[in-house]
């Protein structure tokens, strides 16, 4: 419970990091964060001296495939995420990780062929109501909670099926994302355009080389608590991260909450009440 909790407390917080650096363009931040979390993650797989598994990979182009759709997928959940707390949407990306869990539902039911209980149903009805309220009163989608929940959802459905585990999955991702990465940043730097050589601040510096441990540290702790923790206990957990954003949305940096958008909210949030209740009900039946 302790290392789950600590995981999603962690996520909770990353809207003030990414604030701390922004200044920082959200392509630098996210190329940065492939480079350092890649170093962090070999120094990790370093002192285990667990490398047997790269062997393996060179002779299964499958699995190398699909890892290579998953790090496309994360690396654009990363980059949507960052240039939506940088640009003043903590909320919006609160909300795509409150309808992320409904999401998998849909996704393990289109494509995994999950049957799906009836309050399951009125819950997925109820949030997608909540996002056609909240289309509606703006006049357009909210595109960046879209797009994180079906980024991270369809991660999260591809990592279900992953042959590796959370270390050396992650480990492999960034690996495939290195090239592009320091490719990039060496291109910023050779057109003397890069904050983190020319203008960035000491501090600005320490915190990019921080976006290793800072990226692969929550992912760990998430790891060893699903390991341990019943699914429902960690289904229950998944709430803290977004909701803390949402407070720091409203509270710290004061982004516009008004009673119509609160509708919209309120409806999603009814949604997930009622399918964690619905997903605790069952559990217990099923014990019994």
């Amino acid at each position: 419970m302790l290392y789950a909790s600590l995981a999603f407390f962690c996520w909770g917080l990353f809207p003030l990091y990414f604030h701390a650096i922004g200044d920082v363009a959200p392509l630098e931040i996210l190329a940065h964060r492939m480079l350092w979390s890649l170093l962090f993650l070999g120094l990790v797989l370093g002192a285990r001296r667990q490398w047997g598994w790269l062997g393996q990979l060179a002779r299964q182009p499958r699995v190398v495939a699909g890892f290579v759709a998953s790090a496309l997928l994360l690396s654009g959940n990363w980059f949507i995420y960052i240039w939506a707390v940088n640009n003043g949407h903590v909320i919006d990306a609160s909300l795509g990780y409150f309808m992320t869990p409904l999401l998998n539902v849909m996704l393990g039911f289109l494509l995994l062929h999950e049957r799906l209980r009836r309050l399951q149903w009125v819950a997925v009805g109820l949030a997608a109501c909540g996002v056609a309220w909240l289309a509606w009163q703006t006049g357009q989608m909210p595109w960046i909670a879209l797009a994180l929940a079906g980024t991270f959802g369809a991660y999260g459905l591809m990592r279900k099926t992953a042959a590796l585990g959370a270390l050396e999955g992650l480990s492999f991702e960034t690996l495939i994302l290195f090239p592009a990465a320091f490719g990039y940043l060496a291109w910023l730097w050779l057109h003397g355009e890069s904050t983190f050589v020319g203008t960035a601040s000491n501090t600005t510096r320490a915190l990019l080389v921080a976006s290793g441990p800072i990226t692969a540290i929550p992912l760990l702790l998430f790891a060893a608590g699903a390991r341990r923790l019943p699914l429902s206990s960690l289904g229950l957990l998944q709430y803290v991260a977004p909701t803390m954003q949402f407070l720091l949305g409203v509270w710290l940096f004061n982004e516009s909450f008004g009673q119509a958008r609160l509708l919209g909210f309120v409806a999603i949030w009814s949604a997930l009440a009622l399918f964690a209740a619905e997903g605790l009900w069952a559990g217990r039946r099923s014990k019994a």
